[in-house]
């Protein structure tokens, strides 16, 4: 009631509405309707002048609701009916505007929201006020803590390709200086939060020694609030760095919330309005920013002061310094190594010992290289391949990769244990499709297990010899006992075919020739050969006249 007595006595004073609703701040329509009664009433502005309290009597005649509360308690017992439900939403931490929701939707309540706040105000103040507390955190001191964060800017398309891609900041405060640090990035994943984590360090100058992130996967593998498991990555650059990471509770944004409250400023100064050709574009323009638009602002929790003028005061050497040593980027991960004794890393197959089937083990991927653990224990290194298959095959059992372990190299070494003959054979077998015989090869040199290298070189000569440096040969040979025998004679067929043969042994049960290469040897086989022919024509004659008489011997 007194306020709406001031509104009257500003309006018979003279002044206009709109001069009313901005020295009171009120709306112009809220002036009007107190001001309205009294023109209805004939009063004009700049009249007898009336005291406060005759205009108090006016405002409880034109409006009767503003001082009896009982008329704005008659949907009271409506609400009542819904006590317990509004207390258990309240100690739950719904809101007001959700819970009158809530009955309205659900219960059929037909009171005001603004019917129930006046209800729960004076009716359930211990409930209503309990869960509009808020405990007032210390500021910590300098250097001690950097809340963390990311935060959505917007889209984005690119120039070359015309693909349209969603936009993230990075974003770390210093509790103490509110000094911020904003990098924007394509993806939330592990290897963007490192190089964040890595790039904020380094454009402070130091390092925090308490991290409060969020519990993001990249930071926080199991969210707990007394007990939270930290990620393996985020673990090992926490360790690098000499920083404790303590995550915020989930769903408790006021546990960080000098991070939280300047997302929309981040958003409105740095990312709308600009066009960006590129990513690196991106984040060095973040950089600048953070140091000369962010960091020279005037900060009303610093009384005025600029971030950077407080960090470079108080906060800068009270960081703790970067270490010697480079930090490197590495991810973790997790998988179970298979019958082929491969685990899987990224779009990578990488080998580990065949005692691990079955295991679950951990594989830690630098830019270079890959090492797998069971348990904490090295188990395999491996230099980093970006897809396909990386084996070692000492990993294999040496009875299943054998062959794979005696190529072409190891033939040719181990023949040269054996002998000159040996050797000659494996030459051979490997001077043409040298993989495609390479078994044949295995095979020759392994029947030095079972009938020792003497005899193995005796068995390659002799299959020289014959003509035939054949794994088959040389296995009969070696069966056979045949390695020390003698080669077989000549047959002195002047290197004919098998199947033709010399006159001494075509003729030799006819006539003896005791030397071939006189003139009368020469005759006689003449005419040995020419009564042959005859005697055959005889013979085929009689068989042609006498057909189905036998012929005798």
């Amino acid at each position: 009631m007194v306020d709406v007595t001031e509104i009257l006595i500003h309006w018979h004073a003279g002044r206009s509405q709109s001069q009313i609703a901005e020295s009171l701040g009120l709306d112009r329509k809220t002036v009007k309707k107190y001001v309205d009664p009294a023109v209805a009433a004939g009063i004009a502005p700049g009249g007898p002048s009336k005291s406060a309290a005759e205009w108090g009597e006016l405002v409880r005649e034109w409006f009767p609701q503003i001082t009896d509360t009982r008329l704005r308690q008659t949907t009271w017992p409506e609400i009542e009916k819904h006590r317990d439900f509004i207390v258990a939403m309240t100690k739950a931490g719904v809101t007001r505007q959700t819970i009158w929701q809530r009955l309205r939707d659900e219960h059929g309540l037909s009171a005001s929201v603004s019917s129930l706040k006046r209800f729960m105000d004076a009716n359930l103040p211990d409930e209503t006020l309990r869960s509009r507390v808020t405990v007032l955190r210390e500021d910590p001191p300098a250097g001690e803590e950097a809340q963390i964060d990311y935060g959505y800017l917007g889209s984005w398309v690119e120039p070359v390709g015309g693909k349209r891609r969603r936009i993230w900041a990075f974003v770390m405060v210093l509790a103490c200086s509110r000094l911020m640090f904003v990098r924007p990035v394509l993806t939330m994943d592990q290897r963007a939060w490192t190089e964040a984590h890595v790039e904020a360090f380094a454009f402070f100058g130091g390092v925090p020694r308490r991290l409060v992130p969020d519990n993001l996967r990249t930071g926080v593998a199991r969210p707990d609030l007394y007990d939270p498991k930290i990620n393996r990555s985020y673990a090992e650059l926490a360790h690098h760095y000499g920083a404790l990471v303590d995550p915020a509770r989930r769903g408790k944004p006021k546990d960080k919330p000098r991070v939280e409250r300047p997302m929309p400023y981040v958003r409105d100064s740095l990312w709308r309005g600009r066009e960006w050709t590129s990513l690196a574009q991106m984040q060095q323009a973040a950089l600048v920013w953070c140091r000369d638009v962010a960091g020279q602002r005037a900060c009303r929790p610093l009384e005025g002061a600029s971030p950077m003028t407080v960090f470079e005061a108080v906060e800068k050497d009270a960081l703790l310094p970067l270490p010697d040593k480079d930090f490197v980027l590495a991810d973790w991960s997790t998988g179970t190594v298979g019958p082929d004794i491969h685990v899987k890393a990224g779009r990578t197959l990488y080998s580990v010992p065949w005692r691990h089937i079955g295991r679950k083990v951990d594989v830690r991927s630098t830019y270079s290289m890959v090492q797998i653990f069971d348990s904490g224990e090295l188990i395999a290194t491996h230099v980093r391949k970006p897809f396909g298959k990386q084996s070692d095959l000492s990993h294999y059992p040496p009875e299943k990769i054998a062959f794979a372990m005696r190529g072409p190299t190891w033939c040719r070494n181990t023949a040269a244990e054996i002998g000159a003959a040996t050797v000659a054979v494996i030459a051979e077998l490997l001077s043409e499709n040298a993989l495609f015989r390479l078994r044949a090869a295995q095979g020759v040199l392994g029947l030095a297990d079972r009938h020792g290298s003497a005899r193995l070189e005796l068995a390659c000569a002799k299959a020289i010899t014959v003509g035939d440096p054949s794994y088959r040969t040389i296995k009969g040979i070696l069966a056979a006992g045949l390695e020390a025998d003698p080669p077989p004679p000549s047959s002195g067929d002047g290197g004919a075919a098998a199947f033709l043969h010399g006159p001494s042994r075509l003729f030799g049960n006819v006539v003896a020739l005791p030397n071939p290469n006189s003139q009368a040897a020469i005759r006689a086989t003449t005419t040995t050969v020419a009564d042959i022919t005859t005697a055959d024509a005889d013979h085929d004659g009689a068989a042609e006249t006498e057909p189905g008489q036998g012929v005798s011997a």
